[in-house]
C-alpha cells in the first residue's frame, strides 16, 4: 500500500510520518534486532527446522568496491566504430 493511502482514521499519522518512522527504525537496527530475538526464541522453543533453512542473498549488503565476478555488457551509449 502506498504511504499516501494510509487512512488517517488508524491514528498512525500521515503516510509521510509513518515512512519517516519506519526509516528511523530501520537505520537504528530495530528490525534486525527483532529478527534475531524472534529466531532465538523460536529456536529455544524447538519451533525451527534448521534443516530447511537457506541463505537469501537479497538480505545481505554488498561490499562497496568489491570486485565483480561476472563481466556485464554495458548498456550505455557507445561511439560508432571509425570507418576511415
Amino acid at each position: 500500500m502506498a504511504w499516501q493511502l494510509l487512512p488517517l482514521e488508524l491514528g498512525f499519522g500521515s503516510g509521510q510520518t509513518c515512512w519517516r518512522r519506519l526509516e528511523r527504525w530501520q537505520e537504528a537496527g530495530v528490525f534486525d534486532q527483532l529478527h534475531r530475538i524472534l529466531l532465538a526464541e523460536l529456536n529455544a522453543a524447538g519451533q525451527l527446522d534448521w534443516s530447511r533453512a537457506c541463505v537469501d542473498g537479497s538480505h545481505i549488503r554488498a561490499k562497496k568496491g568489491a570486485p565483480t565476478l561476472v563481466r556485464r555488457r554495458s548498456t550505455g551509449a557507445r561511439r560508432a566504430a571509425n570507418t576511415t
